[in-house]
């Protein structure tokens, strides 16, 4: 595992797209909150908080992750190389989850710059320093678990085509109905209760408890069980394709 782990690193830091990828990732979050007048805008926010990245980083990643995880096994599929994958002396959840883990990484290289957002919005306060801290860093936590289910969607969307552009699209769409379509579906209820319901069942009621810093275990438990539910998709997929 440790070595499909290291050969994702490494195939994305020997290209142009996994700088193209952080960068593009970079340059849009500051445009959003920093230059763009509009409701992310911090400046126009009044406050010096970081809630307007927590609700917008989301968005960005439904865009981001399925570009980093689109050549996992579209590459492998249009190279032949998928039935490799099956005689090699470590078993195909060893497989996935250093692919999971590799491109899991690589967006968080691509967080971790956004912690000069926390510095900047520390200075902008009346009280110089005078940030919730806590709230930061519950909020980053539940990111990463919102990242994973992107990331085990990403990849299972990979195992579904050899192109890499269908892959792409096809996880964009996976994260898209996950995240915000059970809310949409929800407005087709009259029924208050079910309406609630339905809109619980989407990755966007539980990603904004945690966008306050409010964590949850449920929420925890909702990320963890949604990546692997998908990350044993990708397994069925990938033992379907060999047979």
């Amino acid at each position: 595992m440790l070595t499909i782990f290291k050969r994702e690193i490494q195939s994305f830091f020997t290209s142009p797209i996994g700088y193209l990828v952080i960068g593009l990732f970079l340059v849009l979050m500051g445009l959003f909150l920093w230059v763009f007048k509009g409701p992310f805008n911090i400046f126009d926010y009044g406050f010096a908080d970081l809630g307007n990245f927590f609700l917008l980083a989301p968005w960005v990643f439904l865009f981001l992750i399925p570009a980093i995880t689109m050549k996992s096994f579209s590459e492998e599929k249009k190279l032949g190389t998928l039935e490799l994958l099956f005689i090699k002396p470590i078993s195909l959840w060893e497989t996935i989850l250093g692919k999971f883990l590799g491109t899991f990484v690589l967006a968080l290289i691509a967080l971790v710059p956004t912690l000069l957002y926390v510095y900047s919005i520390s200075q902008l306060g009346v009280t110089i320093g005078n940030l919730d801290s806590g709230l930061v860093i519950g909020s980053y936590f539940g990111l990463l678990f919102l990242m994973g289910g992107y990331t085990a969607m990403g990849i299972f969307a990979s195992t579904l085509s050899d192109n890499q552009i269908v892959a792409f699209i096809l996880g964009i769409a996976i994260c898209f109905s996950a995240y915000y379509g059970f809310e949409a579906l929800s407005t087709l209820f009259e029924d208050g209760n079910t309406a609630y319901f339905v809109q619980s069942l989407g990755m966007k009621a539980h990603a904004q408890g945690i966008a306050r810093g409010v964590l949850d275990t449920r929420d925890l438990i909702y990320f963890i069980g949604l990546t692997l539910f998908f990350l044993y998709l990708t397994v069925l997929q990938l033992k379907k394709a060999n047979r």
